[in-house]
């Protein structure tokens, strides 16, 4: 499966972004998505993730409220909406799934993801 992020940009502090995650060649159905981020000098990070049907999600303590995930299979498109967002939420933002066969999901954990596309920056200004 390929993956496609798109929605980064610059945005004020407080402002909102919504990111996208498109996939090609595959249905998304039988997969897990997450999303990652990556700051300068600092390792990915997982920040929000979401079971292949959508119903069970995870957001990282440090944007739960802020951030919401959600998915639309028909569309084969994955989404990350960004409210009240921070400078320290300045990063490049990665897409990555992973295949399931039930309905689970996987740790938001980098290393539990197979499939990557390539990232979408964020920049925050204050």
């Amino acid at each position: 499966v390929q993956l496609q992020a798109s929605g980064g940009g610059l945005v004020q502090a407080g402002g909102s972004l919504r990111l996208s995650c498109a996939a090609s060649g595959y249905t998304l159905n039988n997969y897990a998505v997450g999303w990652f981020r990556q700051a300068p000098g600092k390792e990915r990070e997982g920040v929000s993730c979401i079971s292949r049907g959508g119903g069970l999600t995870y957001h990282a303590d440090s944007v739960k409220g802020r951030f919401t995930i959600s998915r639309d299979n028909a569309k084969r498109t994955v989404f990350l909406q960004m409210n009240r967002i921070r400078p320290e939420d300045t990063a490049v933002y990665y897409c990555a799934a992973r295949r399931v066969i039930v309905t689970h999901l996987p740790d938001c954990d980098p290393d539990e993801f197979d499939y990557w596309g390539q990232g979408t920056q964020v920049t925050v200004s204050s």
